[in-house]
């Protein structure tokens, strides 16, 4: 009866040197398997994307419905959070090309990023 080789093995050979047929075949099954996950994985949103969907569609909205510019803070505040998490989802809004961004001045603050809906 034939032997089958473990994982531990077959690496064991490989960091020895002595690559075997059976060695390649297992090292080419492994590759195919760690492609076919981070291929299932890239096109699959994660856990926080997906909760942080309806946060990106409110701010979307809130800019839609109300013309001007709003700083991170103020868009904190619109969807209850803080003004961090806020920024990060509206410049993904940015990067996806939905929502425009420009420097601003406020009074007695310093320059801010304004975000708005291009027209």
């Amino acid at each position: 009866m034939e032997k089958t080789m473990t994982t531990r093995d077959h690496l064991n050979a490989i960091a020895s040197g002595t690559i075997t047929a059976p060695t390649m075949e297992w090292a080419k099954g492994q590759l195919e398997r760690l492609d076919a996950r981070n291929a299932k994985r890239a096109n699959t949103p994660s856990k926080t994307a997906l909760a942080n969907a309806p946060l990106k569609e409110a701010i979307f909205k809130y800019l839609v419905e109300n013309d001007g510019k709003f700083t991170e803070a103020e868009l904190g505040k619109v969807i209850d959070t803080t003004h961090n998490k806020a920024g990060a989802l509206v410049r993904q809004l940015v990067k996806e090309g939905k929502v425009s961004v420009e420097e601003i001045k406020v009074p007695k603050v310093g320059k801010r990023k304004a975000y708005f809906i291009a027209k």
